[in-house]
């Protein structure tokens, strides 16, 4: 009789503490699935008011340098080259690939990013792999042994570089006029990292959207706010510094 009642009152303790989790973690784990998934709510977004910087009377930051020299700024290109990755809409695929890339038609975060970047001119797999190997104390991740075919691709190699060798901005999404098209966003938690680049069209509160992969349906979207709040902090971003190459 008493291991009966151990048993149910141990089993009364274990559903009291899952229905308290989903009760305090409802209205983050629908808003959440909801923005993942497809659905009619979702397919409105792309019709929803869309605003630029100049409804905010901001000036929009052009870089000095055009690495491509095909009459585009850097920060254009990098906006233009992670939207064309978007329109193709790679399946996510988390694979490690013999020579580092992916194909086309796969991808995660990390491969839209250097995908935008290639469009503006510059290699990101070789610009990681050259300071990995020049600093590879400075790269944790790394645990020591470079790994040119999956290095690039971890955004917490990423970080490192961008932190190492390009400005670090604001994270303050209310100083909207900080927050420019082509910029960088990064986002983490306890299980995962996750890398954006900021689009050059802002919501109705002037915060901008962005451009990323992270398996949803609308690759470039209004969600900085909502992933900051439901999904990923914010936990830094970067402008790439003009040094052309």
């Amino acid at each position: 009789m008493k291991k009966k009642f151990i048993f149910f009152l141990a089993l009364f303790v274990i559903i009291t503490i899952v229905l308290s989790y989903v009760a305090i973690n409802y209205k983050k784990i629908v808003l959440f699935s909801k923005y993942l998934e497809p659905s009619t709510k979702y397919e409105t977004i792309e019709v929803e008011d869309v605003y630029y910087a100049e409804d905010f009377n901001i000036e929009t930051i052009k870089s000095h340098y055009d690495a491509d020299n095909d009459g585009i700024d850097d920060y254009s290109d990098i906006v233009e080259g992670a939207r064309i990755d978007a329109k193709n809409m790679p399946k996510y695929v988390s694979n490690y690939y013999q020579g580092g890339y992916p194909p086309d038609d796969e991808g995660v975060c990390a491969d839209l990013f250097w995908r935008a970047f290639k469009n503006a001119g510059y290699n990101i797999k070789d610009l990681v792999d050259e300071d990995i190997s020049k600093n590879i104390s400075l790269y944790p991740r790394v645990e020591g042994k470079p790994d040119p075919n999956i290095d690039f691709r971890r955004v917490a190699n990423l970080t490192i570089y961008l932190k190492r060798n390009h400005q670090s901005l604001t994270i303050d999404l209310s100083k909207i006029e900080e927050w420019q098209p082509g910029d960088i966003v990064v986002f983490s938690n306890d299980r995962e990292n996750h890398i954006a680049i900021v689009s050059d069209k802002r919501n109705e509160k002037g915060i901008p959207y962005i451009i990323h992969n992270a398996g949803q349906p609308n690759r470039e979207e209004d969600g900085l706010e909502f992933y900051n709040e439901y999904a990923w902090p914010i936990v830094a971003h970067y402008r790439w510094t003009d040094y052309g190459i």
